[in-house]
């Protein structure tokens, strides 16, 4: 029995459909049980978080090294990344060496990020007048700013804050998936009909046209 374009396009976007959701779900799963842990465990987590950090500063200057001494880099650029590569190597030693040692780096790390990140908002709203919503544009750089600042005045108090929101938003975002993943999974179904039917005739593949009921002609 041969099948149809149409019916091969319906089994295909049947799977396709079919994976999407239970993805999804799987996702707002792991997102909502780490969140969970994030929640009941604050304290650990920001150490787990210490050593990542930590790996990552590792990681990211040896690469920075590494790429010091190619072969077509410029000489400024070569002393540039020779010097933030060893910077980071160090930094990420620093991190080895205590839980103490790597929440303060990543804290101030954050810190710094954000209050450059504000200035540069600001800044770019002050210069041009094209920009789109300068309002809101200099509503986030100011409060990214202040965020900078309170994360280098107080880095500890404020991890564990991040730490708190990091939880509830993981949380949030695994319920909202598992939602979003259900309403998928009910669209699919609906959308996509058996695929032994044939699209706009009401019959399975195979069976004869529809026969006259009227009374059979007399001879």
């Amino acid at each position: 029995m041969s099948f149809s374009s149409g019916e091969t396009y319906t089994g295909s976007l049947g799977a396709l459909a079919n994976a999407a959701w239970q993805m999804l779900l799987t996702a707002g799963i792991a997102a909502i049980a780490l969140g969970v842990c994030v929640l009941a465990w604050p304290g650990e987590t920001l150490r787990v978080v210490g050593i990542l950090f930590g790996i990552y500063l590792l990681i990211s200057g040896v690469f920075q090294l590494v790429g010091a001494f190619g072969h077509h880099v410029p000489t400024g650029m070569r002393v540039l990344h020779f010097i933030t590569g060893a910077l980071s190597v160090l930094l990420g030693l620093i991190c080895f060496r205590g839980a103490a040692e790597s929440l303060l780096l990543l804290a101030l790390w954050i810190g710094f990020g954000w209050l450059l990140r504000g200035i540069a908002m600001i800044t770019v709203v002050v210069s041009s007048d094209d920009v789109p919503a300068r309002g809101w544009q200099a509503f986030f750089g100011v409060i990214t700013l202040m965020a900078g600042i309170v994360l280098i005045v107080s880095p500890f108090t404020s991890l564990a804050a991040l730490t708190l929101v990091a939880g509830i938003w993981l949380v949030v975002l695994g319920v909202v998936e598992v939602v979003h993943a259900f309403q998928l999974r009910k669209l699919g179904t609906s959308a996509v009909p058996p695929v032994g039917t044939a699209r706009g005739t009401g019959r399975t593949p195979g069976t004869g046209p529809a026969t006259g009921t009227g009374p059979a002609s007399a001879h």
